[in-house]
């Protein structure tokens, strides 16, 4: 039987980011979080959703997203209350996101628990997932802000890494620990050495916090940036004025990841835990990743995703992602990345995609917006 909602949790889905190193397939205007990038039948976002619905109910989940992507949220999200559908002018970061929804739904509810979770990752195993974030919901009732770390499963240097410290002693989460300390993104020798020693986690992202402590923790370390958002909630939920506050306070907000301004300052001072998260888990950074994520296994596969995709191969393996009817015929390629979208086509390797965001770059620096 499943565990019924935790009453004081609140999950918050920052919906925000392009995904650079997925164009042309993630655009501006189609972002990441709106594909189905894992053949499930519905987008990210809504996989999300599903996901933590049984943690907080429907009724508690909160989307921050841009006013460009309100239309296309509420059409994945038909269960989403409007005053939980948080609207930004434009991308500031994480902190930015993660902070607004903190300083609102505290105004609301003053001992509210809130956990952030990315809109954009695939993570398979819903009862593990479910057992870590309840978990860590009992480490953040304890005035803790939490991290959910992953097992890593082979020595990535895709990702950053959490350092555990000793253990936490918390009732309610058996394998929670406190965090010695983050570690950027290791070259392939470090990484092994991370690999081999349990002690180190893949950062995925995932902070559970009471909403209260988060705000002052951000207030210790960024106390302009806290205090704009503080201003902000203070308008919120008067439609009236969220619009004008929002226009004057947002763009001048300060760009920071929640990592810098609030999880590395409490680990420094101890007060940041995490709990070792053993589900699949997977933010599809680059078309690499995808592939792997649809693969099944085999060293010479070729992964297609398209509706109506129409791929010859002979010896070829890699991916391929069309969004058109035109014919691609590969022979004798291994590890391509094709994607294929009506205006704009990429071609690449797995060994390169990380490149893509360059391409990106460029395209920002030639004036082609069109295809952004």
């Amino acid at each position: 039987m499943a565990e019924p909602a935790l009453d004081d949790f609140y999950a918050v889905i920052p919906a925000g980011g392009i995904g650079s190193r997925l164009w042309p397939l993630s655009r501006a205007d189609a972002p990441k979080f709106l594909h189905d990038l894992t053949g499930s039948g519905q987008t990210l976002l809504r996989d999300t959703w599903d996901r933590l619905a049984p943690l907080s109910g429907e009724d508690r989940i909160a989307v921050v997203t841009g006013r460009a992507h309100r239309a296309a949220v509420e059409r994945e999200l038909p269960g989403i209350a409007d005053h939980n559908v948080f609207l930004e002018s434009e991308p500031r970061d994480s902190s930015a996101a993660i902070g607004l929804a903190a300083a609102i739904l505290v105004r609301r509810e003053p001992d509210v628990v809130i956990g952030s979770f990315a809109a954009d990752h695939v993570i398979r195993g819903a009862r593990v997932f479910d057992f870590a974030v309840r978990q860590a919901v009992a480490v953040a009732r304890a005035g803790y802000i939490c991290t959910i770390g992953i097992q890593p499963t082979e020595p990535s240097v895709g990702f950053g890494y959490i350092k555990k410290a000793g253990e936490l002693v918390v009732d309610d989460a058996p394998e929670a620990a406190l965090v010695e300390r983050f570690v950027e993104k290791p070259d392939l020798d470090t990484a092994r050495e991370y690999f081999a020693d349990r002690a180190y986690l893949w950062n995925a992202g995932m902070f559970i916090s009471r909403a209260d402590v988060l705000l002052a923790e951000l207030e210790r370390n960024e106390p302009e940036l806290h205090a704009g958002l503080i201003e902000l909630a203070e308008a919120w939920d008067d439609r009236a004025r969220r619009g004008p506050a929002v226009d004057r306070i947002w763009p001048t907000l300060k760009k920071i990841a929640i990592d810098y301004a609030v999880a590395e300052p409490a680990a420094e001072r101890g007060r940041l835990a995490v709990i070792p998260g053993h589900f699949d888990w997977d933010d599809v950074g680059d078309f690499a990743s995808l592939a792997k994520l649809n693969s099944t296994g085999g060293r010479n596969e070729l992964a297609i995703l398209g509706n109506e995709a129409r791929v010859l191969a002979d010896a070829s393996s890699g991916i391929v992602v069309t969004q058109t009817k035109r014919v691609i015929s590969l022979v004798g390629v291994r590890d391509i990345v094709v994607v294929d979208t009506p205006d704009a086509l990429l071609v690449t390797t797995s060994e390169h995609a990380q490149r893509v965001k360059g391409v990106v770059d460029a395209l920002k620096l030639t004036g082609r917006g069109d295809v952004l």
